[in-house]
């Protein structure tokens, strides 16, 4: 392996990046960034790879779940403790169905920057850069709002502070005391057809608490609280390089504006930038992989990416839709175990499933998200 640097990837090609027109502001602004204090820590990143490798083993289960792309606008208190809520509800049910402990992954604090397939887009006659999340761009369709300016990079991490702050103040003051699962209630649940089976679940494991605390003579603080990780694609990488350190009394470099970056399935090349420079850090790290995705190719991209076979490195996101992921999926599973890594698999059933409305709406069919989900007869 050739040496590594946080800007190291520079000297390769680098798929979905902007073209910002002054290069001395995006250098500024990316020494500014990298002299900002970090969002997360190494100690957060080390304790989320050792429970996905347990994750790989069977013991542990991964929730990752937010939004696709966030905005500056929506880092607001409701925005925020709702997407809590809906988390620790499905960890909730998760816990009582599946009797292990649940990882927490919210794809919030940092999803500001979003893959497209073109590089401009034509309206009523008009060509201009494509949106790229407000990391890069506006979504204002405007000659202005559309020229990528490295100043939102400092707007970005300002707004994944505020929205980390909040979330760990709402989590060390007791918004997730699991003796209270009724702080998480959501006013749609109660419309639910299943509203009283989550009921019933809540009252089994409150009973639970209580019987194991008068048992062991537990107190209540001691499992008041639980951990949550946050995550997002590592796409804009003069961002992602600023945030990537070193820390005292360990070894190697941290992107620690997250605790899971992952790479996206239209930067998967072995030999791009993107894998250049999510092979030298030390997160561990999440890989989309689509209904393109080749076994060859995905072998290599685990040889650069993970060429130690470290327990809880990499976990392989799969998202083929639910029309493909009974062909292509087995395939990519059985070529992985053959080669005897322990990687830690995990389903997107929501970007497959994409479908658009005729009024151009982005949306996806409940049926169809449970269908990649659900195991096939011979599973």
């Amino acid at each position: 392996m050739s040496e590594w640097s946080p800007s190291s990837w520079q000297h390769l090609p680098a798929a979905q990046q902007p073209r910002y027109p002054d290069p001395g502001r995006l250098e500024d602004a990316v020494a500014r960034l990298g002299r900002l204090p970090p969002l997360v820590t190494s100690w957060e990143v080390e304790r989320l790879r050792a429970q996905l490798a347990e994750a790989a083993e069977g013991r542990r289960f991964l929730l990752q779940g937010g939004a696709c792309s966030e905005r500056f606008d929506q880092c607001s208190a409701p925005t925020i403790t709702n997407k809590l809520k809906i988390l620790l509800q499905m960890s909730l049910v998760l816990t009582h169905g599946l009797k292990r402990r649940i990882i927490r992954v919210g794809r919030f604090a940092g999803q500001y920057a979003k893959p497209r397939s073109a590089d401009t887009e034509v309206r009523d006659g008009v060509e201009l850069p494509s949106y790229r999340g407000e990391l890069i761009n506006d979504r204002a369709f405007t000659a202005t709002g559309r020229v990528p300016d490295p100043e939102r990079m400092l707007r970005g991490h300002e707004h994944a502070a505020m929205t980390l702050n909040f979330i760990r103040s709402l989590v060390d003051g007791g918004f997730a005391d699991l003796h209270h699962p009724e702080y998480w209630d959501l006013e749609f649940v109660a419309h639910s057809p299943r509203a009283r089976d989550y009921q019933r679940t809540v009252e089994a494991i409150s009973d639970s608490l209580r019987f194991m605390e008068t048992l062991a003579g537990v107190q209540p603080g001691e499992i008041s609280r639980v951990d949550f990780f946050t995550s997002h694609e590592g796409l804009l990488l003069p961002y992602e390089q600023a945030q990537t350190r070193r820390v005292p009394r360990r070894d190697g470099w941290y992107n620690l504006g997250t605790h899971f970056p992952w790479l996206g399935a239209r930067t998967a090349d072995p030999g791009g930038a993107h894998a250049e420079y999510f092979r030298g850090i030390r997160n561990p790290i999440g890989v989309k992989v689509g209904p393109a995705m080749t076994a060859d190719w995905l072998l290599a991209l685990l040889d650069t990416l993970d060429p130690g076979r470290e327990p809880g490195r990499v976990t392989l996101i799969h998202r083929m839709g639910h029309g493909a992921v009974a062909e292509r999926l087995p395939p990519l599973i059985e070529a992985v175990a053959r080669t005897g890594r322990r990687v830690l698999w995990c389903c997107d059933p929501m970007h497959g499933n994409t479908e658009t409305t005729s009024n151009g709406r982005k949306t996806r069919r409940f049926d169809s998200i449970l269908s990649e989900l659900e195991p096939g007869p011979a599973a």
